[in-house]
């Protein structure tokens, strides 16, 4: 299909925006949980869309060691945020770019053989694991909604307003328009409550004011990884549930371009994404995988060329270069990014259901997984002190949530499931999971 440079520029513009609320608002909740000043957090802005950019041109990119050649967008996993907040709080930014970056090469190392690893997870893990996370994360949303940790008009009325507000308008938003207004009502709710903050006096133009034009990238701009067992081990779990959450979007967009994919396109993919976040890890950036908003867009505009999504993957990287149009997405109020985040982040506990709904739950050993490991996940995260007076080489099991969790579903499945390997292959395999994703693609 031959497009024109004005329709071409228009179609990558328009996947931009159908990203662009979540590639930003990743970063500026892990920026704002670290503490980081209007300047740090439009340089973490800038180095994450530019790393994002990078990230999809990997994907794109069709070689014979790299890229999975359909068009895809990447950026940072929601399922990454809860993880990388609990592992700041702990060791810094240090540590989490230290397990950014092996649980990076470990997926790089992994990609061949990730046929395999991938049958110790299959939906009843991985739905658990989503799950978990997804509920660990609207804690965060909450605060946020009330003005922040630590602000001075916690629980305001003003804060109140506008967060509700904006969740409000999200919801509206979804329920009188379809496609591609839809796709971005997150964005166009971000947009309108700062709008309104600002009449509200909430926002402050200063940094803005103060962002030059241009910038440049540099290398561990943050810091210098530093490395710890337990947050490699909860880097490398959620690395492999964005793996198999690209695998479903992979096989999505395999079909809708009518383009099969076979094991060799499978292990670029595996590969390339894992290059992407060791990519992130050395620029002080995020972990990425693929974004599946951007399939819906797809299905809706029926243009399936890559140029497109080129087109995408080089403005979101010319946008890091440029500090004043970023600094523009650190003026979002706390209370505003609280009513979105309810939203986004109440839509990852509905994605980790959505995948326990390929589960048998006529049998009781699956509820007892499930029940174990929500809870144990649940448990650790509310009281992170349960298992305070254990040897620290167990803690490097049990000191995280997320962890507990996934590692409690792991051994319950191995332990229940293992020997109905052969019975359940069809129902519970990784093909499941990812027709779920085809599914859902094509209800966008």
């Amino acid at each position: 299909m031959k497009l024109q440079p004005g329709k071409l520029l228009s179609l990558s513009i328009q996947h931009v925006l159908a990203m662009y609320a979540g590639a930003v608002i990743v970063p500026l909740i892990i920026g704002g949980a670290m503490g980081m000043d209007a300047k740090d957090l439009t340089y973490l802005v800038s180095v994450d869309l530019a790393a994002s950019g990078i990230a999809t041109l990997l994907q794109v990119w069709k070689n014979k060691f790299l890229g999975v050649g359909l068009p895809v967008v990447l950026g940072c996993t929601f399922t990454a945020v809860a993880p990388m907040i609990a592992i700041g709080k702990q060791f810094g930014l240090s540590g989490i770019y230290g397990a950014i970056l092996v649980s990076g090469i470990i997926v790089f190392i992994l990609a061949t053989f990730f046929g395999k690893v991938i049958k110790l997870f299959p939906p009843i893990v991985i739905g658990t694991v989503v799950t978990v996370i997804g509920i660990t994360l609207i804690p965060t949303a909450i605060t946020n909604m009330a003005g922040g940790q630590g602000s001075h008009d916690f629980g305001s009325l003003k804060n109140l307003s506008l967060s509700f507000g904006v969740l409000l308008f999200i919801i509206v938003m979804n329920r009188v328009f379809k496609g591609f207004v839809r796709s971005i009502s997150i964005l166009i709710g971000l947009v309108g409550g700062t709008i309104v903050a600002y009449f509200m006096g909430m926002v402050d133009l200063t940094p803005v004011k103060e962002a030059s034009w241009f910038h440049i990238l540099e290398p561990l701009h943050f810091s210098v990884p530093s490395f710890h067992f337990s947050a490699i081990l909860t880097m490398t779990i959620v690395a492999i549930v964005s793996l198999i959450e690209s695998t479903g979007v992979f096989f999505a967009l395999s079909e809708i371009c009518e383009q099969p994919l076979d094991d060799k396109a499978l292990e670029r993919g595996y590969r390339s994404e894992g290059l992407a976040t060791i990519i992130g890890a050395l620029f002080n950036a995020l972990p990425y995988t693929t974004f599946s908003q951007n399939v819906g867009l797809i299905q809706l505009s029926k243009v399936k060329s890559r140029k497109v999504i080129v087109g995408c993957g080089f403005i979101m990287v010319a946008l890091g270069f440029i500090p004043k149009i970023t600094a523009f997405t650190t003026l979002i109020p706390s209370s505003v990014l609280g009513g979105a985040m309810v939203a986004m982040f109440g839509m990852v506990v509905a994605s980790g259901i959505r995948m326990l709904s390929h589960v048998d739950f006529n049998r009781h050993e699956n509820l007892l997984i499930i029940a174990c490991s929500v809870g144990l996940g649940l448990g650790v995260s509310v009281q992170p002190d349960l298992f305070a007076k254990l040897p620290s080489g167990i803690q490097l099991l049990t000191n995280n949530g997320i962890v507990a969790g996934s590692v409690t579903a792991i051994v319950l499945n191995f332990i229940f499931n293992v020997k109905f390997k052969k019975a359940k292959q069809k129902s519970e395999s990784p093909a499941s999971s990812a027709s779920s994703y085809t599914e859902e693609a094509h209800a966008r």
